[in-house]
């Protein structure tokens, strides 16, 4: 179990808009979706990738990078990458696919608190 440390206060974020978060030395995404907000690693499990820089549909995140889709409410992967055929079965042999890291939340009155 992690610290609780603050990473934003409720209504800071638009609804459907992610920024990045240093938290404990972690370069942290925090997102809203609709009433609810997520916080993962800002930074993809495929090839490091900013995921801030990327796009959120939901609560899926996609990188810039490669494209790998992940959802924050669990981490699971939702794609690897874009690729495809040959290119894809490589990429897999040399980053095998990994979940993003996500972060328990609490709100403390309008303090987003993350468990990190």
């Amino acid at each position: 179990m992690g610290d609780l440390v603050g990473v934003g206060k409720v209504g800071e974020l638009a609804d459907g808009a992610m920024k990045q978060v240093v938290a404990r030395g972690k370069d942290i995404l925090l997102a809203r979706v609709g009433d609810k907000y997520y916080v993962a690693d800002n930074v993809c499990p495929h090839m490091g990738g900013n995921l801030t820089l990327g796009k959120l549909e939901g609560t899926v995140v996609t990188c810039p990078r490669h494209f790998s889709r992940f959802d924050l409410i669990d981490g699971r992967v939702i794609r690897w990458t874009n690729w495809s055929g040959i290119a894809l079965a490589f990429g897999k042999m040399l980053r095998s696919p990994r979940p993003l890291r996500v972060y328990k939340l609490t709100i403390q009155g309008d303090n987003l608190m993350a468990e990190v």
